[in-house]
């Protein structure tokens, strides 16, 4: 089953960019590295959210559970990015209580 609504999932543009891309942050720092590596930076963030549309979204879900703030929804799969190496990564989707749109919690290397 993929997440409900994948096609129209946010992916937030401060959530990769001073978060997921920004190697100064105490705890996105590692992540940002690692994504640095496959070829991402805070400049071409498009490429990462549209890279996990295609190789995300479109997956079936490794679970689900719901939270205080909604139901959330873990894929596991690889991300190959623009320099064409990859890595296998955990993304996590929540669809917020009062809405029907998933949108990127958080992702790190499996």
């Amino acid at each position: 089953m993929q997440i409900p609504n994948s096609d129209n999932a946010v992916i937030e543009q401060d959530k990769l960019v001073l978060y997921l891309l920004d190697v100064e942050h105490l705890r996105g720092g590692s992540k940002a590295k690692l994504l640095n590596s496959l070829g991402y930076d805070s400049k071409n963030w498009q490429q990462l959210a549209n890279d996990l549309r295609l190789q995300h979204l479109q997956l079936d879900v490794l679970g689900e559970r719901e939270t205080l703030w909604g139901k959330r929804y873990d894929i596991v799969a690889p991300l190959t990015g623009p320099n064409g190496d990859t890595v296998l990564f955990h993304s996590v989707w929540q669809i917020d209580l009062g809405t029907d749109r998933p949108r990127l919690i958080t992702m790190y290397p499996e």
